[in-house]
């Protein structure tokens, strides 16, 4: 019989594991205390649990951020501590800003008198975004109206540090381009001394507007708009401002600027110091990367590290969650720092001096390391996640954070498949959350670096090779026509029957955006067909082309530049071409399917390959990709003013009049990331060469296509009839 403590240690673990796996709403109930050894985490009130001892203590009773009046505690989204761990800072009552609930309500619960305080009372509810502590903790600045506050934690005076914010005049936060495609939502960050913030203030004046139409909320429509700056357009111009909250007076760093091309900012942050910056500058292209510091006091600039590279290069967020919210990674007291690059074909940390001249590799091999778990100076270690040997895995690594010494695995040889580590900040305890694609998630405390599971922490069970020649699912390897070795998953059907012949419904995504292939539970679920694919008669499969984010090296990732919707669509082709090859897939019956960059692979298979897929189910697709933000699209594409026939060839539309078989397309009409227009076009084009075609559009849905009741129903109905009738399952 279990123990009580085992049971309520297994509660706490469940909790905070959906946390580790919950980024995408910037959800954050857990966080570590200052030594590592225990972490604080809400659930109506807040609570600690001790590692060492497996104590747990509940530290703010639910009654106490009850607010006055009110009966019920608030409803914790996040939550963090002052410096001094005497104050708490608690986010609720979140709104959706485009993708992610990043404004709200914020209050200050102080734990030395017990009281509790809502900030920016006389701003708009739910209107407060990004709100923190300064490093000593007297006061809180948020940004509020494209403006930037701070609160004075003794008076509650309100004092706005910015005043000319607007929709077009953004102060402290980011426009829709720079959210979307360079993770930068949170836009301005205390100095070290509590004296001064920097910001980013964004002028989107000459960015012209997108206009969506609500026509389903009234009788009269209303138009929309939104700051959407196409491929072709000039990045709007951006500056980096300090401003010291005694006089609220801007200085503006003198960051150089190319007035004829534009360029980007995705990075910025005090230099280990208040008195310097440090920014990351791209150019246009995103192929130059500049590093350069700032004095706060007189704006003057200085570059210390500059990177090149033939196509892109990689935003530093994509390998470090931390930079989503701001952060950089400082070493020996602020004379090194932590940076990456792929300059020897795998994504590798180095160790950067302060001024630029001097750098060591850390990390040496051929693997891309796929995310920084710890940085832990004091015992000369970097613990971070790779799959040297299987794209479509992950397990934890550490090495030597001087560069000298090789990498060494510490995740179990017995728990193969897909690893999410959360690291205590002294790096003697983790969080581990494990699943393969027969082995369910499973979740785990345990000690580093020998990995052994916490005393009342249920450990994660070993994979068990029956279990996996038990499982309907397997991972695979094609070698196409032009020698790419591509790795898939394949499901079949249930039950099977290798002497009968099934249809095949390939999932695709095939852009830098997404992989879809990865080795965890549940990789097979097609979440728009209701029921079972298996159960149905159909096989499901899916591959990673070149130009996916797997684990592979630059090479794979970079090969697509200039050629997306050609060598991603040529690859799927060509892979599918073998598929049909195996004795038990129909020809007759093959079917494709994805949802945005998925939707327009979908679309352009269809359309330059209908001699291979007979039916194809396509959501939200780009179908002209003139018409994408150019940051994503110059990015892999090149501007289109010089390489305006890449965006030809790459485009869907330019490929309409090939469909010989059964598509269904649909399309949100309040879609603010491929817009609506996107569908328009594509209907002109297959009208005009008549061509039959079913098409749904769901009025004043955005990209995901789940507001509204029944919408989701209604789609997944409408996907599985479609499926089921033009390409039915079941073997023959």
């Amino acid at each position: 019989m279990k123990s009580l403590l085992y049971y309520k240690f297994l509660f706490i673990l469940i909790l905070v594991a959906v946390r580790f796996s919950a980024f995408a709403q910037l959800d954050d109930r857990m966080t570590w205390s200052a030594d590592g050894n225990s972490f604080y985490y809400s659930d109506e009130g807040i609570s600690t649990f001790s590692l060492v001892d497996r104590n747990q203590q509940v530290l703010v009773p639910a009654q106490q951020i009850t607010p006055a009046g009110k009966k019920e505690p608030l409803e914790i989204k996040s939550f963090s501590f002052s410096s001094d761990f005497r104050k708490i800072l608690i986010y609720t009552n979140s709104k959706k800003v485009w993708r992610y609930e990043t404004r709200g309500d914020y209050w200050v619960f102080n734990m030395s008198d017990s009281s509790l305080k809502q900030l920016g009372k006389s701003l708009p509810s739910s209107s407060l975004m990004f709100a923190k502590f300064s490093p000593d903790g007297s006061r809180v600045a948020y940004v509020s109206g494209h403006n930037i506050y701070v609160e004075d934690l003794a008076s509650h005076t309100i004092k706005a540090l910015t005043t000319n914010g607007s929709r077009k005049l953004i102060n402290g936060t980011f426009d829709w381009v720079y959210e979307e495609e360079l993770n930068c939502r949170d836009g301005f960050r205390w100095s070290p001394d509590s004296r001064a913030i920097a910001y980013w203030q964004i002028n989107d004046s000459s960015t012209r507007d997108y206009y969506m139409l609500n026509s389903t909320d009234s009788v009269y429509s209303r138009v929309i708009p939104v700051e959407y700056p196409v491929a072709g357009q000039m990045p709007s111009p951006f500056r980096i401002g300090v401003v010291p909250i005694d006089n609220a007076k801007t200085q503006w760093m003198k960051i150089p600027a190319d007035d004829k091309n534009g360029s980007y900012l995705p990075r910025m942050e005090w230099a280990a110091n208040s008195s310097e910056l440090i920014v990351q500058r791209l150019n246009r292209s995103q192929n130059v990367s500049d590093i350069m510091l700032c004095n706060a006091k007189t704006g003057d600039v200085g570059l210390i590290y500059s990177e090149k590279d033939k196509a892109w290069i990689d935003v530093i967020s994509e390998w470090d969650d931390e930079y989503k919210m701001g952060g950089w990674d400082w070493l020996k007291n602020g004379s090194e720092f932590l940076w990456d690059s792929d300059k020897d074909g795998w994504r590798h940390l180095y160790r950067i001096s302060r001024d630029g001249k001097h750098e060591v590799l850390i990390t040496n091999g051929p693997y891309d390391v796929m995310h920084i778990s710890l940085i832990d100076e004091k015992n000369n270690l970097l613990y971070f996640i790779a799959s040297p040997e299987n794209a479509t895995q992950a397990y934890l690594y550490r090495c030597p954070l001087d560069g000298n010494g090789r990498a060494e695995r510490l995740t179990p040889e017995n728990q193969p498949g897909t690893h999410e580590y959360e690291l205590s900040p002294n790096g003697k305890f983790a969080s581990n959350s494990f699943s393969n694609y027969y082995t369910k998630p499973q979740h785990e405390w345990i000690t580093l670096p020998d990995h052994q599971v916490l005393p009342g922490s249920r450990p994660a069970n070993p994979a068990k090779a029956s279990d996996s020649a038990a499982s309907n699912i397997s991972f695979f390897k094609i070698v196409t026509a032009d020698g790419v070795s591509m790795d898939g998953w394949m499901q079949k059907p249930i039950p099977f029957d290798p002497a009968k012949k099934y249809p095949v419904l390939f999932f695709v995504y095939t852009e830098p955006g997404g992989q879809t292939v990865k080795d965890h539970f549940g990789a097979t679920n097609c979440h728009v067909y209701p029921g079972s694919l298996a159960k149905d008669g159909y096989i499901y499969i899916s591959l990673d082309n070149r130009g996916t984010p797997a684990p592979k090296g630059a090479a794979w990732r970079k090969s697509i530049y200039r050629k997306v919707g050609q060598i991603n669509i040529q690859d799927q082709a060509q892979a599918a071409t073998e598929v049909l090859r195996w004795p038990f897939v129909d020809t007759s019956r093959v079917a494709v399917w994805g949802w945005s960059g998925g939707g327009s692979a979908t679309l352009n298979l269809m359309f330059q390959h209908p001699e291979i897929y007979k039916t194809g189910l396509a959501v939200a697709g780009l179908n002209n990709l003139e018409t994408y933000d150019n940051i994503y699209e110059e990015r892999y594409m090149g501007n289109p003013l010089e390489t305006r026939e890449d965006y030809i060839k790459g485009s869907p539309i330019t490929y309409a009049s090939h469909l010989r078989g059964n598509l269904l397309y649909v399309h949100g009409g309040g879609d603010d990331n491929v817009h609506y227009d996107n569908a328009e076009m594509l209907i002109n084009e297959l009208v005009k060469y008549n061509k039959t075609f079913q098409f749904m559009e769901y009025p004043n849905r955005t990209h995901a296509i789940n507001e509204g009741p029944g919408t989701t129903e209604h789609l997944n109905n409408l996907f599985k009839n479609f499926l089921n009738q033009h390409c039915p399952g079941g073997g023959k």
